[in-house]
């Protein structure tokens, strides 16, 4: 049993170092879900069910969630700034009259 506590402290330590060190907000959450996971693991180990439970309904959960819908927030903001600066074109509409303006130029 004090092995697979060790492994699971070490991996802890992995999942605390590579969420700062990772450049992705999508793979941050993702690995901040696993390490409320362990760290849940790690309290029914440590013989506490109740702090198990909470850690993992509020950490690997309800925290997890918001950081997911806070994610597709920023995006969505993100992405109107994108159309605003384009006046509203698509990457399809913008593709095409490049080409148009190319096919020009050659004509001439």
């Amino acid at each position: 049993m004090q092995f697979f506590t060790c492994i699971l402290l070490g991996f802890l330590v992995v999942c605390a170092i590579s969420v700062s060190l990772s450049k992705s907000l999508l793979n941050s959450i993702l690995i901040y879900m696993s390490y409320s996971l362990v760290m849940s693991i790690i309290w029914i180990v440590l013989e506490s069910p109740d702090l198990a439970i909470t850690e993992a309904a509020v950490g690997a959960g309800v925290t997890s969630i918001l950081f997911f819908l806070t994610l597709k927030k920023i995006r969505a903001i993100v992405d109107e700034n994108k159309d605003e600066k384009d006046g509203g074109m698509s990457d399809a509409v913008r593709r095409e009259m490049e080409e148009e303006s190319k096919g020009g130029e050659e004509n001439e």
